[in-house]
């Protein structure tokens, strides 16, 4: 069982970016990762992945040791590369941030 866990930005991206259907769609994925269903693409690390839902991706991150699975970002296939990189070069950050929601246990 994981927990998981929207970004800072994450759902403002999923307003501008998503259909109603790719948001529904998105939530069942949510419901699997939580059961401890993970798939998506891996991406340079196992544990930093995407998983395309209609012509968008969305970019999550995978934290096994403390079950945890923080969803990051969802872009175009325009700005993927963008995104990606921007992701990891904030790495550090998201584990931080991770390890943190982990300590204080915020739903």
């Amino acid at each position: 069982m994981f927990r998981v866990y929207k970004g800072p930005k994450f759902q403002k991206e999923v307003e501008k970016l998503l259909t109603k259907s790719e948001q529904e769609e998105m939530e069942k994925f949510i419901t699997d990762l939580k059961k401890g269903d993970i798939h998506g693409k891996p991406l340079t690390y196992d544990y930093f992945r995407e998983k395309k839902i209609g012509g968008k991706r969305l970019y999550f991150l995978i934290y096994q040791e403390i079950e945890i699975v923080l969803l990051i970002s969802v872009s175009t296939k325009k700005y993927q590369q963008e995104t990606i990189d921007e992701i990891k070069w904030f790495l550090p950050q998201f584990k931080e941030y991770a390890y943190k929601l982990k300590k204080t246990n915020i739903q």
